[in-house]
């Protein structure tokens, strides 16, 4: 083998395309290629052996990155493997693969959470969840399992982020699980774990902490009992300013806060007697249509239409919606300790326990996301017509016992 031995002269001399060994199964190759500039050779390192009576040839790499004495010894070692009845190609691969995992287990939760809101970032169109995602995660779980390996989070660590929050902070901590969940999610379709999600609600955390609804100490919407309802709207009626009539609208709707307050008159057909509240104003990010009782019709056409904004509920610049809190003050002057949000609340006691519609028109008229895949591909109508009747039931029950009832026009300038 010492006489056909290649130099390291000849290394870089040699530059006829072809094979050239050095001996124990190591070839220096040149190979010539095309380039934009023309045709081009380069240099290479190859081990060549047999396996199962059939060639195969192992790249060890370039003149560039080994030289003739690197190249030497990783042949030396790829003889070592066959010795010891290993093939080196597979050999590499096995040691690649061991090398990825080993990096994997050292991509923390922290790494993986803030490339999970980088590639989901853009989708968001609430641009509040692009605040409170860095936000939360960074309050709440980053002091316990930022810096850990994603691969190391385990039930335990998830219970004691959440712990400390989850009788406290009830509505943050659900979130703060549910982003747990996704970016270990993303982490496992990456590569970067494997196993169970440790932060999963069902059949697994359920099990392990209290359910939020049904502790005392929880502070949920306050709701209005539905069976006091209509003297409450009685009485709401008898209030001559917007922030009144923004209430009785949201509440004849079963409106989230948000929509209802950013409510703008293009959204508005009066004539089919629908709301389109755009996918970018919505909890699930889709449309949703709210068939208008005349009820609620009649409070939209009593309010003035404003020049210079499009906001059913202007605030105090033209330019903006009333503010969300606006209602709240009104109705803390009617039944403090109430939230606005809690009418919806009302809205689907009332009808549970008092219609007879099926539950998934209930549901769809408060926009309520289907969590179900097959439920929400079986729902594809948005039931409009039972909504609309539903929507009807809802506003002559609002309306009892009547007392007047007439939307007093607002004064403003005329568009």
């Amino acid at each position: 083998m010492a006489d056909n031995r290649l130099t390291a002269v000849q290394v870089v001399r040699l530059t006829k395309v072809g094979r050239y060994g050095d001996g124990g199964g190591l070839y220096l190759r040149v190979v010539e290629y095309e380039t934009k500039a023309g045709r081009a050779r380069s240099k290479n390192w190859l081990f060549r052996f047999e396996r199962g009576g059939k060639e195969r040839l192992m790249g060890l790499g370039s003149i560039d990155t080994l030289t003739l004495k690197e190249a030497r010894e990783r042949a030396r070692e790829c003889r070592k493997a066959l010795l010891d009845g290993l093939d080196p190609i597979e050999l590499r691969k096995e040691r690649r693969q061991q090398a990825a995992v080993e990096a994997a287990r050292g991509k923390t939760f922290r790494a993986c959470a803030e490339a999970y809101i980088k590639a989901h970032a853009p989708s968001w169109t609430n641009p509040r969840h692009a605040k409170q995602w860095p936000a939360t995660l960074a309050a709440y779980v980053y002091p316990t399992i930022g810096a850990l390996p994603v691969a190391a989070i385990d039930t335990a660590l998830v219970v004691k982020c959440l712990e400390p929050i989850w009788t406290e902070k009830p509505e943050t901590a659900g979130r703060v699980r549910g982003r747990i969940e996704s970016v270990l999610d993303w982490a496992k379709a990456h590569g970067y774990r494997g196993g169970e999600n440790p932060a999963r609600w069902r059949g697994h955390l359920e099990n392990l902490l209290p359910d939020r609804t049904k502790r005392g100490g929880i502070n949920h919407h306050a709701a209005l009992p539905f069976a006091d309802l209509p003297a409450f709207m009685a009485e709401l009626r008898g209030h001559d300013d917007i922030g009144a009539r923004a209430l009785e609208f949201t509440i004849l709707t079963a409106a989230r806060t948000g929509e209802a307050v950013g409510a703008k008159w293009s959204e508005f057909d009066f004539e089919a007697k629908l709301w389109t509240v755009p996918g970018e104003r919505t909890k699930s990010g889709r449309a949703h249509i709210v068939p208008l009782s005349d009820r609620a019709v009649e409070i939209a056409r009593g309010l003035p239409a404003i020049v210079g904004t499009d906001f059913l509920f202007p605030g105090t610049r033209d330019d903006k919606p009333m503010h969300n809190k606006a209602m709240l003050q009104k109705l803390g002057t009617i039944r403090p300790g109430v939230t606005v949000h809690g009418f919806r609340s009302t809205f689907r006691d009332w009808a549970g326990d008092r219609t007879n519609y099926a539950r998934d028109i209930i549901e769809a008229a408060l926009a309520h996301a289907i969590e179900d895949e097959t439920e929400a591909a079986y729902r594809r109508s948005t039931a409009v017509d039972k909504r609309r009747r539903l929507m009807g039931e809802w506003a002559r029950f609002c309306a009892q016992p009547a007392k007047g009832g007439k939307v007093i026009a607002i004064r403003g300038r005329s568009r």
